[in-house]
């Protein structure tokens, strides 16, 4: 069977709030020393799939500089095998921005067929779970399908966030409704899909000639297809996240510290692969203490660190402690600070003495009242936290914010700091 995979990796990941404003959401630093693309990257090629493209759009540099050539991948090979970045580009009348998830392998269609593979696996970049794709291959084959969509069972008060479906005895899709607000059903497509390419690009081109369409495969392509052609759902059972939310994110980091995880990262048989850098081995120091929390390369604690997941180069001064919180690369943490539930971006300084995280109030954020609402304050990128300042719950701290962005030391929970304002009621 020759399978070309195709990863949609474009999102920008807007209900990450500031983790999304300088990267694209498979570029999200997770698990400590990976990030979000490595999942469907290591499934890929532990599934022995290696002719995979990945197609970007949304701030995407930083995902290209990850995944470079693919060597972490072992996907540094001749072509046709190996990796290869689909971005947008004008050419011609039918190219700009990708519109959809449709539009955007529409787009690509002149390389899809030029690859002459008979199956498309398609993939989405954003989603933390381990799976062995030949498994769903072999389902789509023996159905003889002209599409098939893993699919797994969700909680009723997640239907709204997925395309929801009804199944005969014979797993045929009989019924497909794009984030409905309920449902009876909690079978949910996991936007991974197996399409014949013959078949795929025929349907691509009446989506793109139909003006009232979206071109997206949830919204367009999937529902049309229900009606008219052979679609299965292959159940999947194993371990599968949408870390698209601030709280679904640190509550999937955290998961990874339970005595016997649900994600087994530490698993020889099916490893994640990922680009690391060269760094030393974690140093504790002789006052430094870590209790059920991963610790990668090149951290440095001489505080104390419990239940948190810190990525490479972070560094815990003496007196300070970190508690059930998720901190990116090269952040410091000085003397007799705190950071309690928090998500703290890359190369942020939290100064001396500052709390972060405190107090009982849960007033939800002010800018972002829906997404921010669980009690975790985020710090975005490169910003600076005062020393003595305190911090309360559901707050944002933007990027590259300083020490003189704060009119007041003592920051009230649900609020967002900015650069050069305090930001309480207007969005600006």
């Amino acid at each position: 069977m020759s399978v070309l995979t195709l990863i949609l990796a474009g999102g920008a990941g807007s209900r990450l709030s500031i983790l999304g404003e300088k990267r694209a959401k498979p570029a999200v630093p997770f698990g400590g020393k990976y990030r979000i693309i490595d999942f469907p990257l290591s499934n890929a090629v532990n599934s022995d799939l290696y002719r995979i493209a990945v197609l970007t759009q949304y701030r995407p540099h930083s995902l290209m500089q990850h995944i470079g050539i693919g060597e972490p991948w072992d996907l540094n090979r001749r072509w046709p095998n190996g990796v290869q970045m689909w971005q947008p580009y004008r050419g011609r009348k039918d190219q700009d921005w990708y519109r959809g998830t449709a539009d955007a392998l529409y787009q690509n269609r002149n390389f899809i067929a030029e690859a002459g593979c008979e199956h498309l696996l398609i993939l989405s970049g954003d989603h933390i779970y381990k799976q062995d794709y030949r498994d769903l291959l072999h389902f789509h084959q023996a159905k003889n399908a002209d599409l098939t969509v893993a699919v797994m069972h969700v909680r009723p008060d997640e239907v709204q966030r997925f395309g929801i479906m009804d199944v005969d005895a014979e797993e045929r899709i009989i019924r497909f409704t794009e984030k409905p607000k309920r449902s009876e059903s909690t079978l949910a497509s996991m936007g991974i899909y197996v399409f014949n390419t013959r078949f795929l690009l025929r349907r691509l081109e009446q989506d793109a000639a139909n003006a009232n369409s979206a071109h997206d495969f949830g919204k367009n392509i999937i529902p049309k297809m229900v009606e008219h052609d052979k679609v299965f759902a292959y159940p999947f059972a194993g371990y599968w996240v949408d870390v698209g939310t601030i709280s679904a994110y640190w509550e999937t980091n955290l998961a990874l510290l339970s005595d016997s995880p649900a994600l087994d990262l530490n698993d020889p048989n099916w490893v994640i692969h990922t680009r690391s850098e060269e760094r030393p081995p974690v140093r504790l120091g002789s006052a430094g203490q870590s209790h059920d929390s991963l610790l990668s390369n090149g951290c440095v604690i001489d505080g104390t660190v419990i239940n948190s997941v810190l990525s490479p180069g972070v560094c815990v001064e003496r007196g300070a402690m970190v508690r059930d919180s998720v901190i990116m690369n090269d952040t410091i943490i000085r003397a007799g600070a705190l950071v309690d539930r928090c998500v703290l971006d890359k190369n942020i300084e939290v100064g001396a003495g500052a709390q972060v995280g405190t107090g009982d109030d849960m007033t939800p954020n002010q800018l972002e009242p829906a997404n921010i609402d669980t009690g975790i304050t985020i710090i975005g990128k490169s910003a600076c936290v005062p020393a003595g300042a305190t911090i309360g719950r559901n707050c944002r701290i933007d990027a590259n914010t300083a020490a003189d962005d704060y009119g007041q030391l003592q920051v009230p929970s649900g609020m967002t700091i900015s650069q050069h304002e305090l930001v309480i009621d207007d969005v600006k």
